[in-house]
């Protein structure tokens, strides 16, 4: 039972390059596969990406949960976790753009990527010099704020795809609902991002 975190943590990994490739192949990206697609094919692999991605985000909360609870908190554990964090966010980022029809989630989608790849190098550099970055309490609601944005963008960007009326009535507010999700999820996530770097800013400044 304690190997049982990890194995959600590794299975969200494989449901997160599974997002992407499907997201991927329905938009067209790989050739002799994509062009031989039927429109119910591509609309299949639209609605295996939304909830491959909804459960990837639901181990987000029972890995660590269950971890605590089993008192299975381990170094690979804790190695996996943000990576999966990171990568379903990021896999889900580039399968979205890679389906293109939503220009207005570009610029909050690009600086979640930056956020994303920044923090990492920071958390790099200042391990090698012994600093370490505690997650913050607003980094855990960025994340849970940037799986709920992007949930709701994959929904948006698979509206035909789940036989939704094309309603702009019920579609409308849905979708600028979802694009205002990921603003706030950019937001709070560039916000993060300066915390972190102003952390180890002072952190290396004091060694």
């Amino acid at each position: 039972m304690k190997a049982l975190p990890n194995i959600l943590t590794s299975l969200r990994l494989v449901l997160t390059l599974f997002v992407f490739l499907a997201l991927a192949t329905a938009a067209g990206a790989f050739p002799y596969v994509s062009e031989r697609l039927t429109p119910e094919a591509q609309f299949s692999l639209q609605r295996w990406a939304f909830w491959s991605f909804v459960i990837a985000a639901v181990t987000d909360f029972f890995d660590g949960w269950l971890a605590r609870r089993l008192d299975a908190v381990s170094v690979w554990g804790a190695i996996l976790d943000p990576i999966g964090d990171k990568v379903l966010v990021c896999g889900a980022i580039l399968g979205l753009l890679a389906l293109g029809g939503q220009p207005a989630i570009v610029l909050p989608a690009g600086l979640m990527l930056f956020r994303e790849f920044t923090v990492s190098a920071l958390r790099e550099v200042g391990a090698g010099k012994g600093v370490k970055l505690p997650v913050t309490r607003l980094a855990k609601w960025k994340t849970t704020l940037q799986l709920t944005a992007l949930t709701a963008e994959l929904l948006v960007s698979s509206w035909g795809a789940f036989d939704l009326p094309p309603d702009p009535a019920i579609e409308q507010p849905v979708t600028l609902t979802a694009h205002a999700l990921m603003w706030i999820a950019a937001i709070v996530t560039v916000i993060t991002g300066a915390q972190y770097w102003e952390q180890t800013r002072k952190a290396l400044r004091g060694l």
